[in-house]
């Protein structure tokens, strides 16, 4: 179930899916890099103003999905009009920094995403621009990511599955009924 805030600026209604903390898995594969399993936590927030920030940070995992050193680290801010054009400004601890132009598909909540413009440091890692798509899918958070370099054509390089995370605060606020034991309720 997707929930909407009451102070949800009305532009976002439309990508409201996105709202919350996920997280999950998933597998990174990219030439002149070690293939590996991540795991991934996005956020998104809003403030009551046009647009929603994002955060995600990753990892590679092990073989038992234990967190072994840093993947990526990434934030921005998502913006969306009336005729359901996603705009997004993102920067990545690599330091590049990118405008993202994308389209909210009719009828689904499906995000298609490309670069428009790539900024790098002179010390970032050659990059050229990248494709993503999102997708809420059985209330889980779905992405795949392309990219290219100027080596290597645009490819999938990373892809995760994100389940919505509940903060308990959110489910205490509502038990004022409850006894001081928490036995008494099951009796």
């Amino acid at each position: 179930m997707i929930e909407i805030p009451s102070d949800l600026h009305p532009d976002l209604l439309p990508i409201a899916f996105l709202l919350g903390n996920w997280q999950g898995a998933g597998v990174f594969d990219f030439p002149g890099a070690d293939k590996c399993n991540f795991g991934q936590e996005v956020t998104f927030t809003h403030d009551g103003r046009p647009f929603l920030e994002y955060a995600s940070h990753s990892w590679v995992l092990d073989a038992d999905g234990k967190k072994t050193a840093p993947l990526e680290t990434e934030s921005g801010y998502w913006r969306i009009d009336g005729d359901r054009k996603i705009e997004i400004a993102m920067a990545r601890d690599g330091g590049v920094i990118e405008i993202w132009y994308g389209q909210l598909a009719a009828g689904k909540p499906q995000i298609d995403l490309v670069t428009d413009a790539v900024a790098r440091l002179g010390s970032a890692e050659p990059y050229s621009g990248g494709k993503r798509l999102y997708g809420y899918v059985k209330s889980d958070l779905m992405w795949v990511g392309e990219k290219s370099t100027p080596e290597v054509e645009l490819r999938p390089y990373m892809s995760a599955h994100l389940k919505k995370v509940v903060d308990p605060s959110e489910w205490a606020k509502d038990l004022t009924d409850l006894p001081d034991d928490g036995i008494a309720f099951f009796k």
